[in-house]
C-alpha cells in the first residue's frame, strides 16, 4: 500500500492519460494517412518555404502515436515508468511545437498548453493514480 493519499486531484492524472490517448490516436491516424500518400509537400508561410517529406513525417507520427497510446494505457494502471515517459513525450511535443509556431500559431499554442497541463498533472498528482489503483 502506498503512503500517498488519494484526493479529488487524481482526476488530473486521468485527464493527462485521456489527453495522451486522444493525441496518440490522432497522431497514429495522421501518420497512417501520410504513409498512404507519400509525396513531398511544400508550404509557403509568410514568405518562408517549408519542404516536408510526407513519408518520413508519417512514420514519425505513427510511431509517436502508438507510443502515446501505450503510455496512456499504462498510465491508467498507475505505472511509474509511464508517468516518466509521458512527461518526456509531452515536453518533446511542446518543444517541437515551437518549430510549427510560424505555420500554425493557434494550433501550436493549444498543443503547448495541453502539454503543460499534462506535465503538471503527472508531476504534481501522478502518484495518486497509482495509489488509487492499489486501493481497488
Amino acid at each position: 500500500m502506498s503512503d500517498t493519499q488519494v484526493t479529488g486531484w487524481v482526476g488530473w492524472g486521468w485527464f493527462a492519460g485521456i489527453v495522451l490517448l486522444i493525441a496518440g490516436i490522432f497522431d497514429a491516424i495522421r501518420g497512417f494517412i501520410a504513409l498512404l500518400q507519400p509525396d513531398s509537400a511544400y508550404f509557403v508561410v509568410n514568405g518562408n518555404l517549408f519542404l516536408l517529406d510526407v513519408q518520413g513525417w508519417g512514420w514519425w507520427h505513427l510511431i509517436i502515436g502508438v507510443l502515446l497510446i501505450l503510455v496512456a494505457i499504462a498510465l491508467f494502471t498507475g505505472a511509474t515508468w509511464a508517468r516518466v515517459i509521458a512527461i518526456i513525450l509531452a515536453a518533446v511535443s511542446a518543444i517541437s511545437q515551437l518549430a510549427l509556431l510560424p505555420a500554425q500559431p493557434w494550433w501550436s499554442l493549444i498543443v503547448i498548453i495541453l502539454d503543460i497541463f499534462v506535465i503538471y498533472a503527472l508531476t504534481v498528482h501522478g502518484k495518486e493514480m497509482k495509489a488509487a489503483r492499489e486501493g481497488d
